[in-house]
């Protein structure tokens, strides 16, 4: 419809105005009153002892140049009583108000959330609102975000009012296409990844270049990094200068929580031995399919293995093997 053929009435002029600004469907708008109409004439029809039967059917003749309006009733063969309540004005100029206030906040909302569909896979900072034991509310920006359980870190206890930095995972949208959330998440292994390029610009600009990570979130993080330019240190760059930049994604993590960067080879030998840091003096014993055994001085056995496992575990979801772990004091036999 078009807005400028619609005349200067005071109805007509308000719904121009809001289209206009809030760039939304004139039609659009007509319809949701409309909608608001027939749900507000059965709600009166209600409360004054008249019971509307579920099959009835109606329709609302609205004019977009004045607001006036009449309710229909429609009977068999197309026919049309005019069932329009006397005094009804009033109930339908507070239903018309709230349905543009409500299509004025859903069209907001869908507009942010376009905008956050492009940002998907970045980090966005937001306010701890609301937790409960399914999901966390988060205030981001002008909207809000939901963090559920299952993307969140194991054992940390975000509380109402804390400020953290959140991955933008994905949109969901309810089948009705009314509902659209805002899924965020400090689990996914692409938080960290975007940690390292908030703080490394060589990962922001891709001169490094993040080959793997392997992370049980609030436990361990293991990242093998490689270079695309001669002359830079793919690991010296995201440590930093006395350690400054990985204490940086240090600190949006929990302190139980470690990072270990590792340099990625497409030597297999190679990288197994890096993956096992921060052990040192590792040796290949054997190499198999699916399986290697290593063996390390036993004081470096424990550093190996880390606490329950889990750095000989982490490396071996880097390399894409189980890693077995002895002493060279105690070296396991490798069967021929």
């Amino acid at each position: 419809m078009d807005l400028k053929k619609l005349p200067r009435t005071e109805f007509a002029s308000a719904v121009a105005q809001i289209a206009g600004e809030r760039n939304i469907d004139i039609q659009s708008i007509l319809d949701s009153i409309e909608l608001g109409l027939i749900s507000a004439y059965k709600r009166d029809q209600k409360e004054h002892g008249v019971i509307v039967p579920d099959e009835a059917e109606f329709k609302v003749e609205l004019s977009p140049e004045t607001g006036s309006f009449k309710v229909f009733q429609i009977l068999d063969g197309d026919q049309q009583k005019d069932v329009t309540p006397p005094g009804f004005g009033r109930i339908a100029a507070q239903t018309a108000k709230q349905v543009i206030d409500q299509k004025i906040h859903d069209v907001e909302k869908e507009n942010l959330i376009s905008d956050y569909e492009k940002k998907l896979g970045t980090l966005v900072s937001g306010t701890v609102l609301k937790v409960d034991s399914y999901r966390m509310a988060v205030g981001i920006g002008k909207t809000e975000g939901i963090c559920p359980r299952e993307e969140q870190i194991r054992g940390e206890n975000l509380t109402v009012g804390t400020r953290k930095l959140f991955l933008l995972k994905s949109i969901f949208r309810g089948e009705d296409g009314q509902k659209s959330d805002i899924i965020l998440s400090r689990k996914d292994p692409e938080f960290i990844t975007q940690l390292l390029a908030r703080e490394v610009p060589e990962v922001g600009n891709r001169s490094v270049i993040i080959e793997k990570i392997a992370r049980t979130p609030g436990e361990r993080t293991k990242i093998a990094v490689s270079s695309t330019q001669p002359g830079i240190d793919p690991v010296g760059s995201c440590i930093g200068q006395k350690g400054s930049r990985i204490q940086s994604v240090l600190n949006e993590l929990p302190p139980e929580e470690k990072v270990d960067v590792v340099a990625f080879s497409k030597n297999l030998n190679q990288f197994i031995v890096q993956s096992l840091s921060p052990a040192s003096d590792v040796k290949i014993v054997s190499l198999g399919d699916k399986t290697v055994v290593v063996s390390v001085p036993e004081d470096q056995l424990a550093l190996a293995i880390g606490a329950g496992g889990e750095n000989v575990r982490l490396a071996g979801e880097l390399v894409g093997l189980e890693i077995k772990v002895a002493s060279k004091e105690n070296k396991p036999e490798v069967k021929k």
